[in-house]
């Protein structure tokens, strides 16, 4: 699984001209999720991302989690974090999760971060989404399951 989590003050998404979500300060997370993923991967993401210490405090330190600053959340699916560019110049997406367990695990992703955000906003899952931020820093984050512990 992959997040690419982006510290914003604001982000929206818009599907098909009409904004879909939109938040204000807090993460613009895009969601990759591999074949081998589960909700077990999930969990252990989903608690990492939500415990990082990105946010500035008073002194200018990344040192607030996103509860700490009553930040948003917005999700977006994007089974692109997935291409394998090695060979030629068109990616291949094979080690994207197959579309129905893809979405299905989404769902699940965005339930579990509702528990404890306030505020979580989601694109829809294989909507062509037109995704609009102001990224502050800019600070961004990719954080892979292969890498965590």
């Amino acid at each position: 699984m992959r997040f690419v989590i982006q510290v914003v003050s604001e982000a929206s998404v818009t599907i098909e001209g009409k904004v879909h979500g939109r938040i204000g300060a807090g993460m613009l997370v895009l969601v990759g999720i591999g074949q081998e993923d589960d909700t077990a991967v999930a969990d252990k993401m989903i608690r990492k991302m939500l415990g990082m210490r990105i946010f500035p405090d008073e002194n200018g330190k990344t040192n607030l989690s996103l509860s700490d600053i009553g930040g948003e959340l917005l999700m977006i699916s994007q089974f692109t974090l997935y291409a394998d560019c090695r060979k030629g110049n068109r990616p291949s997406f094979v080690k994207a999760k197959e579309p129905v367990e893809a979405k299905a695990l989404y769902e699940y992703i965005l339930s579990e971060c509702e528990k404890s955000v306030p505020v979580v906003e989601r694109g829809e899952f294989g909507a062509d989404m037109k995704v609009a931020l102001v990224n502050e820093g800019p600070f961004t984050i990719v954080l892979d399951s292969a890498d965590l512990a």
